[in-house]
């Protein structure tokens, strides 16, 4: 039996298995980039962050219906609770979808016809959060988050992703304003490719209360400092992290002297059918060549629902952080 956790940075988008990617293909008529899974899987070899876009947009194009995001959130959820995870936040991108002609309520419905039963099906609580591209327009992101009003009852926060050089947190102060203003939670992914002064700006400008990635605060020891003293949960996505050439190997991860440090960190899968593993797969992979001993797991564990916007069901937190002390490994 795995050790209980949240996976909090998650984009279900990524959760799409070469397999699935197939049969959604022949579903829906359209032709992959590839002849088959293994030449699929040949393909996920990044060099850095674009490489790995410019695949996860084409193969995108097979999500048309409903069913299409309820097949895609429900094969996720599945794979995350046989790996531990006891709830989810999950990232989706509406204008990957609706700059290509799915609406935004064919999303929105067709993941929670899978996340609105996972408890009953999977054992996972979800909560669902909207991201903004940030290689779009700052426009594009306030039309987004007004198409998305009518389904605010099944959004929990706002996110930001995509490219991240080039396109600083600032740009998109106006929509986090009226994410705040609409009662949403805020994150951001932030210094991952970006330097430590946007994740400065992700705080102090877009008021995010968690950090998507962060792994380049360590370059800023007042910024360290900062995250320390204000508990801010950094999500970090260890095999992600190599694939995309953030860290050369998993061996040069900064996991250790993170949380050495005393920084609010949590291990996620990111894109994990394009990275090489779920939520699980990850924590093995920095237990084994990181040689972190069961109470950094518990503290990671432990984390990871501290770090969860389970505010409104401080029951649920305080049962699943049961669970993780009394998990024996």
């Amino acid at each position: 039996m795995p050790l209980p956790i949240a996976e909090l940075h998650l984009h279900i988008e990524g959760t799409l298995e070469p397999e699935l990617a197939f049969a959604l293909a022949a579903r829906n008529g359209v032709t992959l980039p590839r002849a088959d899974t293994d030449a699929l899987r040949r393909a996920y070899d990044f060099q850095d962050l674009q490489s790995f876009l410019d695949l996860y947009y084409a193969l995108m194009d097979v999500l048309r219906t409903e069913q299409d995001f309820a097949d895609l959130a429900d094969a996720y959820l599945a794979r995350a609770a046989a790996q531990g995870v006891r709830h989810a936040e999950v990232f989706f991108d509406p204008q990957a979808h609706t700059q290509r002609g799915v609406e935004l309520g064919t999303v929105v419905e067709g993941l929670w016809r899978a996340l609105g039963r996972s408890e009953e099906r999977h054992g996972v609580s979800t909560r669902l959060i909207m991201c903004f591209l940030r290689d779009e327009s700052a426009a594009s992101a306030l039309a987004t988050l007004e198409a998305a009003e009518p389904y605010l009852e099944r959004i929990t926060g706002v996110g930001l992703d995509s490219a991240e050089v080039g396109h600083p947190p600032a740009k998109f102060r106006e929509v986090y304003e009226a994410a705040a203003a609409l009662g949403l939670r805020r994150v951001a992914h932030a210094g991952e490719e970006g330097p430590p002064a946007y994740i400065t700006e992700a705080l102090d400008v877009l008021g995010v209360e968690r950090v998507d990635h962060g792994l380049r605060c360590l370059e800023d020891p007042a910024l360290v400092e900062r995250l320390v003293r204000e508990r801010i949960p950094l999500t970090l996505c260890p095999l992600s992290n190599v694939r995309l050439r953030a860290v050369d190997t998993l061996a040069d991860h900064p996991l250790p002297a993170m949380l050495d440090a005393g920084l609010l960190c949590t291990v996620n899968s990111d894109d994990p059918a394009y990275f090489g593993g779920y939520a699980g797969d990850n924590l093995d992979a920095v237990r084994r060549t990181l040689g972190l001993d069961e109470e950094r797991l518990r503290e990671l564990a432990r984390n990871s629902f501290l770090a969860s916007f389970l505010d409104d069901d401080e029951e649920r937190r305080a049962r699943y952080l049961a669970e993780v002390e009394a998990y024996r490994f």
